[in-house]
């Protein structure tokens, strides 16, 4: 079937398009990847998939298509590494995700953040991580072993699969985000047995996780989080799909499940990108526990939903005395200072 048969399928309009099948959308993902399309059949295709939505089946076979130009990161499978993808950006509110990693962390887990940076307008994680002096330009090889020597590294998707990355940077050109946005969340580089996912648009809610079954995800979490990262909220009940052994079971998570009150809108507020020394100030206030209320809560209940992503704890709230001791205790700390001293931009090209 050629591109010009897929795009007619899926751009005939509201009543007459229709969803590819698994091998059609395979084979559309391999002439997108290998350079097959013409610029103007990746832009149409690109906006029809989009106005048209993407279909469980359509997403799980571009993601699995995806995966197989990349070889996995190499982390050993009994680490028990967390994917935890950060696409998003930020716009209204602090990177608590980054915080939260280095305290689950220090707590035990094994944690992979694998992020993109170039969303106008929207910070993603990986300038915070640079600004708290961890490195964000590691190649794969060296992702792997500063998991396995120190518990978290960040992946920058450019450095992990460029022809991924190089359609994400479309939304500049196209203006809007494409079915590599999600793909990308679902990419699982270190195929790891456990996922969180965080999103922020309504019909990729349960899909996502229908996706996550599809692809033989072990064990998922997927958040309809703070601005589309996967974060809790401090302010309000957070809807969460938990996958687990092929059964998908909807949860609510609140503040108030683990003993903290709601949060202000405050609590969480974010800094202008020209103040990144500022917001890692005060992650490396809350990681020193110098700073106690609402940004520190906001910061301890994500760190326990990596744990518990992580087996760390039977339940959410049984894993948020791990994650305080650990800031009490000064290991947070420690694990900062720890990561901090890895070499920046070891293995960028391994």
């Amino acid at each position: 079937m050629s591109m010009q048969d897929l795009i007619a399928k899926i751009a005939k309009g509201p009543r007459a398009a229709k969803d590819l099948t698994w091998d059609e959308a395979k084979r559309a993902m391999k002439a997108l990847i290998e350079g097959e399309a013409t610029s103007a059949q990746v832009g149409a295709f690109l906006m029809a998939m989009r106005i048209k939505m993407e279909s469980v089946t359509e997403l799980a076979s571009m993601t699995a298509t995806a995966r197989s130009y990349v070889a996995p990161v190499p982390i050993p499978r009994e680490l028990g590494v967390v994917d935890l993808p950060s696409y998003a950006g930020k716009q209204d509110t602090f990177h608590a995700l980054a915080a939260a990693a280095v305290v689950a962390a220090s707590a035990g887990a094994s944690v992979l953040m694998h992020g993109y940076d170039g969303i106008p307008g929207r910070e993603g994680n990986a300038g915070v991580l640079k600004a708290l002096g961890l490195p964000v330009e590691m190649g794969p090889k060296a992702a792997a072993e500063a998991v396995a020597q120190h518990g978290f590294a960040y992946l920058d998707i450019a450095l992990y699969h460029p022809p991924v990355y190089r359609f994400l940077e479309m939304r500049q050109e196209l203006g809007v985000r494409n079915i590599f946005h999600p793909i990308a969340r679902l990419l699982n580089p270190a195929r790891a047995s456990s996922q969180i996912i965080g999103l922020s648009h309504p019909p990729h809610f349960e899909k996502t996780a229908e996706v996550l079954r599809m692809l033989g995800s072990h064990r998922a979490l997927v958040v309809s989080g703070v601005e589309g990262d996967p974060e809790l909220s401090l302010t309000t009940l957070t809807r969460v799909l938990e996958l687990r052994d092929e059964r998908i079971t909807p949860f609510s998570f609140a503040p108030r499940d683990i003993g903290l009150p709601l949060g202000a809108p405050r609590d969480m507020a974010g800094f202008p990108s020209d103040q990144r020394d500022k917001e890692a100030d005060l992650l490396r206030r809350i990681l020193h526990n110098q700073l106690q209320g609402g940004a520190c809560h906001w910061v301890l209940m994500n760190a326990a939903l990596i744990l518990y992503a992580a087996g760390k704890g039977a339940t959410w709230p049984s894993c948020v005395p791990l994650a305080r001791r650990a800031l009490e205790c000064g290991a947070a700390a420690k694990k900062l200072e720890e990561l901090s001293q890895e070499p920046v931009g070891i293995g960028v090209t391994g």
